[in-house]
């Protein structure tokens, strides 16, 4: 009995320094984002003389001031834009590659596999770089193409509505594709282990049942591998979206204009521009750090089920 009673002592205590410590490191991780919002709520003359988290009179004008004088609006929707259509992008392209290296057997399967796991040992500046002169030579291809259409295309259209079109396919549509198709890119490798991984364990008498209610190679990617694929699939919408949304060194090689900037950037540009005033720019990254850390918390649950779930379809 005392020897049970020192057994269940021994665990507790245990798990009481286990719990200790992650609350700690939980508190630790909080305590900055905690401080940056109760500074977004405070006046200039307040953020640093007022030493309580959230202020007695909180200032929420300064997110409206945030989002016109910083022009945030125009940063988000950006933001959400690239999001949503690189991740949509990566999980398409990515899980049709993962599905054909793990079902088809054709030459150079292994080797191709191989150069894409490679390339998760490049460091992603690394890779900008050709990425960029890549894009740079695309778009001076473009720019001799729309020269040689716009004379022909005068004859049919006025000669100021040809310019400002080519004015905005290179400064509006070019950019935008440019950084979309870079960063579907860049989240291709990691995206393509998971799933492969994934599709390995998957039972193949479930394509064989497919096969026979008529399904082709398509049919069963789209009805079979992606719906038992969801946790996976979820996995990857985590880590891009948190990669695309806290991108800035692509954004800053890519996009120029205003019009384009993805929100980490605009928050570069709004620092510079409120870099006294530090309410703003904390109601600022207030702003930017909300809608990834509401994702991640509603998909959290699917990041460890999703990285085994490879090994526990079968």
């Amino acid at each position: 009995m005392n020897e049970n009673l020192k057994h269940i002592f021994k665990k507790r205590a245990e798990l009481a320094v286990i719990y200790l410590f992650l609350a700690a490191v939980a508190i630790t991780c909080l305590f900055p984002l905690l401080w940056m919002f109760g500074s977004s709520l405070k006046t200039q003359a307040s953020v640093f003389s007022d030493p309580s988290l959230i202020p007695a009179r909180p200032e929420w004008r300064n997110y409206y001031l945030a989002w016109t004088k910083g022009e945030f609006g125009i940063y988000f929707l950006n933001s959400i834009f690239y999001t949503a259509i690189v991740v949509f992008g990566i999980i398409i392209v990515s899980s049709l590659a993962a599905y054909g290296f793990s079902r088809l057997k054709f030459p150079g399967n292994n080797f191709l596999f191989a150069m894409f796991l490679a390339a998760m040992m490049i460091p992603l500046p690394g890779s900008f770089v050709p990425l960029y002169v890549l894009v740079n030579n695309i778009r001076k291809v473009l720019l001799v193409l729309l020269n040689a259409l716009s004379p022909q295309l005068a004859h049919f259209l006025p000669a100021g509505f040809v310019q400002q079109s080519n004015g905005f396919i290179l400064n509006q549509v070019f950019p935008r594709s440019a950084y979309v198709f870079c960063m579907i890119n860049v989240g291709l490798s990691l995206s393509i282990y998971i799933l492969k991984t994934f599709f390995d364990k998957m039972p193949k008498e479930l394509e064989d049942a497919a096969r026979i209610d008529g399904c082709n190679k398509l049919g069963i990617w789209r009805h079979v591998a992606l719906p038992l694929a969801r946790p996976a699939i979820a996995v990857i919408t985590i880590f891009n979206s948190l990669n695309v949304w806290n991108e800035y060194i692509l954004a800053q090689l890519i996009l120029s204009s205003k019009e384009t900037m993805p929100l980490q950037r605009g928050l570069i540009v709004f620092q510079g521009m409120h870099v006294t005033d530090y309410p703003l720019l904390m109601a600022g990254m207030t702003m930017t750090a909300i809608p990834i850390i509401i994702i991640y918390l509603v998909f959290q649950k699917y990041i460890i089920k999703g990285i085994t779930a490879g090994a526990l379809v079968g």
